[in-house]
């Protein structure tokens, strides 16, 4: 089961609690949810990206990149609540460039998994 972030409140308890991981074309919030499915939120500011036509692109790119990542995020061994904030440059860069970057990201989450295992383990 998927589901998304809605209210504010779950906005701000990711942004008060949880760790930011920075990109070219996002800022991604994640915060651990103990869910059994992650859940997602996505924000677009018009100071980013401008008029409401390329707030929603933007907003389906992100969308987008974090469905395609699906296997990615299911190798992950906890569930979280995602909140991934557009950047300017979001719509200049290819739509591939920015997948590449949300799973960078996961890859950066998947080490700190690691890191904090093998930190327990000592």
């Amino acid at each position: 089961m998927k589901s998304n972030l809605r209210g504010s409140q779950d906005f701000q308890r990711v942004y008060r609690s949880g760790k930011r991981y920075h990109a070219t074309s996002l800022t991604a919030f994640v915060f651990e949810n103990g869910l059994p499915h992650h859940r997602l939120g996505v924000t677009a500011s018009r100071k980013a990206l401008g008029n409401a036509v390329q707030r929603n692109r933007g907003k389906r790119i992100l969308r987008e990149a974090f469905r395609l990542s699906g296997p990615l995020l299911s190798s992950l061994e906890r569930k979280y609540d995602w909140v991934l904030n557009a950047k300017g440059n979001l719509l200049k860069i290819n739509t591939p460039l920015a997948i590449a970057e949300f799973e960078s990201i996961l890859k950066s989450v998947k080490a700190r998994e690691a890191e904090e295992h093998r930190l327990q383990l000592t």
